[in-house]
């Protein structure tokens, strides 16, 4: 048995454009295990977020398969696949896409209970959350009452809410100031070192990415181990 909480293989993604086929991905080949912080880089419109949305099983490769945990995805029916991906696969966007209505703690009760979680239940998962990203003071604030980077810390919370294996970000620290950035995406990785979580994170910044176990690069539509 591997420890592998996604592996990609043989990752083909194709669109038709104006009747002429553009191979976005060909042939990507992907592990990461448990604990393992992998960046992902390339040039913008390279792939990067298509490869994220393939991985995050929100989208379907034109060929290739997926695994979450060990589990084949492609074998799957869209309702298995939606319950695999509420239940092993966290995500954090740019955009923190906070509920705009809801206060930071039930932002991180809501995914829980449509995974099928009681409110007490929740309540008590939020409450560790909210104190592990140290936001404990500001769980009762609205999005709009906090501040980018305790946005962005309470949408870390929420994607760990239902105790995923693999934890995806798409450019998470894009739309905040350097220190800022530097701030969440440490919490990043401390988050998934010590919850043993996959990190596969896209990212425009090298510094960051060169502070990550692994990177790789879409270039021409592969992947290449740097």
């Amino acid at each position: 048995m591997n420890n592998f909480v996604l592996e990609l293989d043989n990752i083909c993604r194709s669109f038709t454009q104006a009747g002429n086929k553009l191979d976005i991905l060909r042939g990507c080949i992907l592990q990461i295990k448990a604990g393992e912080r992998v960046a992902l880089i390339g040039p913008s419109g390279a792939g990067k977020s298509t490869l994220l949305q393939i991985a995050g099983l929100l989208e379907a490769p034109s060929k290739g398969d997926v695994y979450i945990d060990g589990q084949k995805a492609a074998a799957l029916a869209e309702s298995e696949r939606t319950h695999l991906r509420s239940q092993k696969i966290g995500f954090v966007y740019q955009l923190h896409h906070l509920l705009p209505e809801f206060s930071a703690r039930e932002n991180i009760i809501l995914p829980q209970m449509i995974a099928g979680a009681s409110l007490k239940q929740a309540g008590i998962r939020a409450d560790e959350l909210l104190e592990l990203v140290a936001l404990s003071p500001r769980a009762q604030h609205r999005p709009a009452e906090l501040s980018g980077g305790e946005q962005q810390r309470i949408a870390i919370a929420r994607a760990l809410a239902n105790h995923p294996a693999l934890l995806i970000a798409d450019e998470p620290t894009g739309n905040l100031d350097p220190h800022t950035a530097n701030h969440v995406f440490s919490l990043l990785q401390d988050l998934a070192l010590h919850q043993n979580l996959g990190l596969l994170m896209a990212t425009h910044n090298r510094d960051l990415a060169q502070r990550m176990d692994r990177i790789v690069e879409i270039d021409e539509g592969q992947l290449l181990q740097l």
